[in-house]
């Protein structure tokens, strides 16, 4: 947990301080009210005959200030110390969040999205817990159980053995709870990892579960993982609910006992009267400071758990490092694969092999195979979402790890296989490729992509689009993501298999307006169609992750077994020459 101060302003160090200082206050306060009521109580018998009413009242007087000091240093930590831990905490969920960002699929993959998702929330919660209980009980509890053992030996030495009993017994009583117990606290962390997983899993997939009719499959798998949740959670809230009983117990034979005790020790003695409430609220006091304590360290190691987490991810390097940004552009659009090969972490197979070619500025690229052939990952090389395992990748003349990514994504234009829309406007939407541009630059891209539809809907550029692009269709969505890519203006763009969801006619007219309004920009395209990449410069088949053919439509049609039985698969003779 130590890692997470350093996020800590210079005024926040001041700040603890001050609430270090209030609460040695606060034990102060609270330790003084058992010595002024025995100072009361001595004040008692002599009342009536010496006219002392005047001290009892001002003793009186004397508590209530102490109780009033209690009260403010109180209020005052406690706003303090949540003003502290909620402002670092968001602090270091922004570094965390900065992270993940910064992350490659590599680093996504490793965590998984629903353990990253646990650790940006229920993480930071758990930790926030444990550091405000250890700020404040980690100052008073210490100095109030060491003061509080001072005053009973000080009273009476013969009653200090019922102490001495009491916190034994609660030690061994805490310990045997805390072995027991605390094991299970980074089993709770991953049990929760996985009822994230399930439900992300099946919120995202809601639609392929209803029109299987497999919500029955899907609450079974829920139930799994929740009643293994539940299981665990119940387990330890068992073993910690022990402690409550445990605790009245204690309590009140100490009472008994320290009211047994003296009356034995002491008989008759009037003045016992006066130290028994003074040394059994120091009595109590020792007991909740060692239980304060041992609750610490009982939940402190669940609070080490989620600071671990969450340091992972602070502390995991991407594999993806910015190049020195000493570079020297020569070839303006070219994109280049120098016998690329690449495989994905901790596998063996190679999924692309030995893969060269080279675009020039403003020429078409197409790339076509079967599914699992190696067209997506090769694209996505790149922008660098992976690195090639062997071989090298340039743009502009420039091995692509040489740049600063932030200055490599901005010469490319990226749609994704996958449409992906943000909820906001259509406005909003459309200017995540280009933060300055304004309504004309949009009107002008979205009229290229083919999505005047917009103009339809209620609102036109200021409709909102729901989380996930989910009230728009498909085809709509993915216009609406090549509109976003044409708006940033790229020298590259990259359109991983993004007509796919669209009719014939409006595939055919937006690829013309694209081609006559990017024409100085190389475009990468993958796609399954014939009928989207037949007019490119180059097609390059892929087939198992290698270069089978590579060339223009018709010399592919004679020289290209695959790439013929593909495109025979979906247009006739006639219609392929």
């Amino acid at each position: 947990m130590i890692k997470q101060f350093k996020y800590l302003k210079w005024y926040e160090w001041l700040i603890f301080a001050v609430i270090a200082l209030l609460l040695v206050g606060q034990v102060f306060c609270n330790l003084a009210v058992p010595e002024t009521l025995t100072e009361i109580l001595n004040e008692v018998p002599q009342a009536a005959a010496t006219q002392s009413f005047k001290k009892i009242l001002f003793l009186s007087l004397e508590m209530l200030g102490y109780v009033a000091g209690i009260l403010i240093c109180t209020i005052v930590v406690s706003y303090l110390t949540a003003f502290i831990i909620t402002n670092l905490m968001a602090r270091v969920r922004g570094h965390v969040f900065n992270k993940v960002n910064d992350f490659s699929m590599n680093e996504i993959n490793k965590f998984s999205i629903a353990s990253l998702i646990t650790r940006s929330t229920n993480d930071f919660t758990q930790l926030q817990q444990v550091l405000i209980m250890t700020l404040n009980l980690g100052i008073t509890a210490p100095i109030t159980a060491v003061i509080a053992i001072v005053k009973v030996v000080k009273i009476s030495t013969n009653l200090s053995i019922v102490n001495v009993v009491s916190v034994a017994f609660l030690i061994i009583s805490i310990f045997v709870v805390f072995l027991i117990a605390v094991p299970k606290f980074k089993k709770i962390q991953k049990k929760i990892d996985n009822i994230n997983l399930v439900t992300r899993e099946n919120l995202t997939g809601l639609k392929v579960v209803r029109a299987n009719s497999a919500e029955k499959l899907q609450e079974e798998k829920f139930e799994k993982v929740n009643e293994d949740l539940t299981r665990t959670e119940r387990f330890v809230q068992r073993v910690m609910a022990i402690l409550d009983p445990i605790m009245m117990l204690l309590m009140s034979g100490t009472t008994l006992a320290i009211y047994w005790l003296t009356a034995y020790i002491y008989g008759s003695d009037y003045s016992a009267i006066t130290f028994i409430p003074e040394f059994t609220q120091y009595s109590m006091m020792i007991i909740f400071g060692f239980l304060s304590l041992s609750m610490l360290f009982m939940f402190i190691p669940r609070g080490i758990v989620c600071a671990k987490r969450i340091n992972e991810i602070l502390e995991t390097k991407s594999s993806l490092l910015d190049g020195n940004g000493n570079i020297i552009e020569e070839e303006k659009g070219s994109v280049v694969f120098n016998n690329v090969s690449f495989k994905y972490p901790d596998s063996e197979e190679y999924v692309l092999k030995n893969v060269s070619f080279k675009a020039k500025k403003g020429q078409t690229i197409a790339f076509i195979g079967s599914t699992g052939s190696g067209k997506s990952t090769l694209i996505n090389l790149l922008p660098r979402f992976y690195d090639c395992t062997d071989g090298a990748v340039y743009l502009n003349g420039v091995n692509v790890k040489d740049y600063k990514q932030n200055l490599l994504h901005e010469k490319i234009g990226y749609v994704p296989q996958r449409g992906v829309l943000f909820r906001g406007s259509v406005k909003e939407n459309i200017r995540y490729g280009n933060e300055n541009a304004n309504d004309e630059d949009i009107e002008k891209a979205l009229k290229i992509a083919q999505a005047d539809f917009v103009y339809n809907l209620d609102g036109g550029l200021e409709y909102q689009i729901a989380q996930g692009g989910t009230n728009v269709s498909g085809g709509q969505k993915q216009r609406l993501q090549i509109a976003r890519a044409i708006v940033r203006n790229p020298e590259v763009f990259i359109f991983d298999d993004s007509f796919s969801a669209l009719d014939y006619k409006t595939d055919k007219v937006l690829r013309a307006r694209l081609n006559k309004a990017t024409k100085d920009a190389t475009k990468l395209i993958v796609a399954q169609r014939i009928g989207t990449i037949m007019n490119a410069d180059l097609i390059i088949v892929l087939n198992e992750g290698e270069v089978v053919g590579m060339g223009k439509h018709k010399q592919l049609l004679k020289n290209c077994e695959v790439y013929k039985e593909i495109a025979l698969s979906q247009l006739s003779q006639e219609e392929l020459v």
